[in-house]
């Protein structure tokens, strides 16, 4: 496995990260957890109560490596925030892309028509593995319903309409999520998308994938030196990182949802892996379920159209940052978004 892919994930509460040479020490109050070379490490991940030593961050700092602080439920909170890389020039461009309609609405629209292929690729895997003909039935009438605003993508040049349509493919697909359950569906029945926080078991696990997912397509974009806040699909809010949203919408199918599909139709998941705290959330064997995972997941390689070569699924967002970075610098015609084969 490549060790740009492995990220440390921390869940133990009370648990204390030291530098110890060029390795983590991972320790409790009463004994030593594990040591990690950092060598190994492409970024960490902590959740609720677990601190990070100074020496520690600071070394991360030094090396560019990612630090991501979560909740204990898995909420996302903040990021550790190295030197800005890249050049100014790039910043700029990304910048300037911003104020021409007509570069904010091309990247808007190959993000928003990969969104809807890849989840159009989830529907129909389902549909085939679907347990009985209604099922099958709903989850391809939303597929083709979905290849219907495909189709319409091209003539849309307003950014408030495609944001719409964008809303109209979220809303058919989760509407079928149930449909692509196949265990324990009463417990995991889901009835549409729901969050902060999740009233549901499964809106729950792909809340937490979504965190995630998020953090690392933040560190993908500082990597390249793009600046996370300043996106196109996506409206620009304080502490919004709207590109790390855009850069991830045609990735949460394949990288996020299959996980969650794949966890909850294997038994992996169980009732007994979530508790209600102000909503629905995993516990700790829960989240370290979906971990090891999501892991996996990353570690499974993926044909990339564009660079036409197996490349693990866990560099995708590093691979789309670089590529967003060369149009953005006119290096490409157009965005070339991921879609999944």
């Amino acid at each position: 496995m490549p060790e740009l892919l492995n990220t440390l994930y921390v869940q133990t509460q009370g648990a204390v990260l030291r530098l110890e040479g060029d390795t983590v020490r991972i320790q409790t109050k009463d004994a030593l957890i594990t040591r990690v070379p950092l060598l190994r490490l492409n970024g960490i991940a902590v959740f609720g109560n677990v601190t990070v030593t100074p020496f520690l961050i600071h070394r991360c700092a030094l090396d560019g490596r990612t630090v991501i602080w979560f909740t204990r439920g898995g909420r996302f909170r903040g990021r550790l925030q190295c030197p800005t890389s890249g050049n100014v020039l790039l910043r700029r461009a990304q910048h300037l892309a911003l104020d021409d309609p007509g570069q904010t609405m091309h990247i808007a629209r190959q993000i928003v028509a990969a969104k809807i292929q890849n989840s159009r690729h989830v529907l129909l895997r389902a549909a085939r593995e679907a347990d009985s003909a209604a099922d099958e039935g709903s989850l391809r009438t939303t597929a083709d319903h979905l290849a219907v605003v495909l189709q319409r993508l091209p003539e849309i040049d307003d950014l408030g309409v495609l944001r719409g349509a964008e809303g109209e493919v979220g809303r058919a697909y989760f509407g079928v999520v149930t449909h692509m359950i196949r265990a324990n569906r009463n417990h995991f029945y889901v009835d549409g998308r729901n969050r902060r926080p999740p009233r549901d078991p499964m809106n729950s696990v792909l809340s937490f994938l979504y965190a995630l997912l998020r953090g690392e397509c933040e560190a993908a974009l500082e990597g390249v030196g793009l600046d996370p806040q300043v996106g196109y699909l996506h409206a620009l809010r304080p502490g919004r990182p709207a590109l790390a949203l855009d850069l991830m919408e045609d990735l949460r199918p394949i990288l996020a949802d299959r996980v969650a599909l794949t966890l909850v139709n294997r038994r992996q998941l169980q009732p007994k892996d979530f508790e209600e705290k102000g909503g629905v959330r995993l516990t700790d064997s829960g989240r370290k379920t979906v971990l090891t995972e999501y892991q996996k997941r990353k570690e499974s390689e993926v044909r990339h159209r564009l660079l036409r070569q197996t490349v693990p699924l866990g560099l995708v967002p590093h691979l789309q940052a670089r590529l967003l970075a060369r149009y953005l610098r006119e290096d490409l015609e157009v965005y070339p978004p991921f879609v999944y084969r």
